[in-house]
C-alpha cells in the first residue's frame, strides 16, 4: 500500500471501533455496557480505561486482543495501551441489569451469537480456490469438536453444497418460541463437531440455475442469511466471500463489524497485486486482516521434484505488505479437486499434504489467530451474589 501521513483518531472514532469489541457473555458491546472507562490520545498512542466485572476475569486476555485488533485496524493508532479496572458492586449492577434488559429487548444486528467468532475468507478475484479453502477450513475446525457455520455468501457462484456434500433444499419453520419463521441451515456432523451451513444453493432447484440478481439484492440475501437464520451456538462463522470489494463486501462491515479476514491468494504476483485490494477494502472498513493463505502453492511430482507452476512469493509478499501473518502454503493436489466434487474435503479424511496444510491453519487459527470464545461464567455467577448484596431478590 501507499505510504501517506494519516492523522490520530478522535475519541468518538475510538469508541465506535470498540463497538465492535463484544462482550461474550453480557451479549453487549463494552462502550454500551459502560466497561469503557476513558480514552485518550497522544501522539498515536491511544489508551483506554477498561473495567470488568471481575477483575481476574478469565475473559481478559480475550477482550484485550480484541480490543487491539479493532484500534489497529485505523491507520493513525501506533500503539494501543490498556488500563484494567474493577467496577464497583454499583457498577456491576447497572451493567448486569442493562445486559438482562438487552436480551430480553433487542434480538441484536443479526441472528449471529456473539460469542461466535466471525472469519470472511476473501479474495482479490475469482479463480484463486477461495470456495475449497472455505470448505476445508470448516471440516478442520469441526473436526476438532467446534460448532461451525458456514454462510455461503457467492451469491452468483455458489459452490459450498457441492464442496461438502449438502444439497437438501433450506426449510424454515418457528423455532425456540419465536413468532416468525427462521431458516434452518443443514447440518453435516464432523467428528464431534458439527457444521450448519447457507447458501443460495440450497435454495435453487439444481446447480446449473442462475442467478441474475443486482448488487442491492446480494446485499440483501446476505443480510437475511445474518439476520433471518436460526443459527443456534456457533464457535465459528465462516463466510465464503464472493471475489472483489463490492455491495456484499462492504455490506458484510457494516453488518457484522466484528468481523476478521482471510485473504486467499496464489503464488503469481498479479494474483498478490489483486488480493491487496481486499486488505484496502478491509482497512478502510476497519475490519482486521487475520491472516493469507497462498492456495496452489506448488506442484510436487512422484519423484518429488517440486514445480512452482503458479509463480513464488506472492502470498508471503502480501502478507508482508499488509503486516499479516501467513497462515499456510497449500500445494496443488488432485485430491483437494476429487475430493470438493464429491463432497468430501480433503481436510476430513485425507494424508496427504495438502489436508496436513488445512489442518495446521484450523490449528494456529484454534491456538491463537482468532481463538474460540471460552465461556468464562464470571459474569453469570456474579448476577446472583451482586443483587443478594443490595438488598434485591436474584431474578
Amino acid at each position: 500500500m501507499t505510504d501517506r501521513a494519516v492523522s490520530p483518531p478522535t475519541v468518538d472514532e475510538v469508541r465506535q471501533l470498540l463497538r465492535s469489541v463484544i462482550d461474550p457473555e453480557l451479549g453487549d458491546n463494552i462502550v454500551d455496557l459502560g466497561m469503557v472507562d476513558s480514552v485518550s490520545i497522544e501522539a498515536g498512542v491511544v489508551t483506554i480505561g477498561v473495567k470488568l466485572t471481575i477483575k481476574g476475569c478469565p475473559l481478559r486476555a480475550q477482550i484485550k486482543n480484541d480490543i487491539e485488533s479493532r484500534l489497529e485496524t485505523h491507520p493513525g493508532v501506533g500503539k494501543v495501551k490498556i488500563v484494567w479496572g474493577e467496577m464497583n458492586a454499583e457498577e456491576r449492577s447497572e451493567v448486569m441489569t442493562k445486559a438482562r434488559w438487552n436480551a430480553r429487548e433487542n434480538a441484536g444486528d443479526t441472528a449471529v451469537p456473539n460469542s461466535a467468532r466471525v472469519l470472511a475468507i476473501a479474495s482479490g478475484k475469482g479463480g484463486v480456490g477461495k470456495s475449497s479453502v472455505t470448505a476445508n477450513l470448516a471440516v478442520a475446525l469441526a473436526s476438532h469438536g467446534h460448532v461451525v457455520g458456514v454462510l455461503d455468501a457467492d451469491i452468483w457462484g455458489f459452490s459450498i453444497p457441492r464442496m461438502l456434500g449438502m444439497s437438501d433444499r433450506l426449510e424454515a419453520r418457528r423455532v425456540d418460541g419465536v413468532e416468525k419463521p427462521r431458516i434452518v441451515p443443514n447440518e453435516r456432523t464432523v467428528g464431534s463437531g458439527l457444521l450448519k451451513v447457507v447458501s443460495t444453493g440450497m435454495l435453487v432447484e439444481d446447480e446449473g440455475t442462475a442467478l441474475m440478481w443486482r448488487g442491492l439484492m446480494l446485499t440483501k440475501a446476505v443480510e437475511q442469511f445474518l439476520n433471518d437464520v436460526h443459527w443456534g451456538d456457533l464457535d465459528y462463522l465462516l463466510i465464503d466471500m464472493p471475489p472483489g470489494t463490492g455491495d456484499v463486501q462492504m455490506g458484510l462491515a457494516r453488518m457484522l463489524p466484528r468481523t476478521d479476514l482471510i485473504i486467499v491468494t496464489t503464488p503469481a504476483v498479479s494474483a498478490q497485486k489483486v488480493a491487496i485490494r481486499a486488505a484496502d477494502m478491509a482497512r478502510r472498513s476497519f475490519l482486521r486482516v487475520a491472516g493469507v493463505i497462498e492456495n496452489m502453492s506448488h506442484f510436487t511430482c512422484e519423484h518429488g521434484t517440486i514445480y512452482p507452476l503458479f509463480g513464488e512469493g506472492g502470498g508471503t509478499t502480501l502478507a508482508n505488505e499488509i503486516g499479516a501473518e501467513l497462515l499456510g502454503q497449500v500445494p496443488i493436489e488432485n485430491a483437494v479437486a476429487s475430493g470438493s466434487d464429491i463432497g468430501e474435503p480433503v481436510a476430513l479424511s485425507g494424508s496427504s499434504a495438502a489436508a496436513e496444510v488445512f489442518r495446521d491453519i484450523a490449528k494456529k487459527i484454534v491456538a491463537a489467530t482468532v481463538p474460540v470464545t471460552e465461556m468464562a461464567g464470571c459474569s453469570a455467577r456474579l448476577l446472583e451474589s451482586v443483587e443478594i448484596a443490595l438488598g434485591k431478590k436474584p431474578r
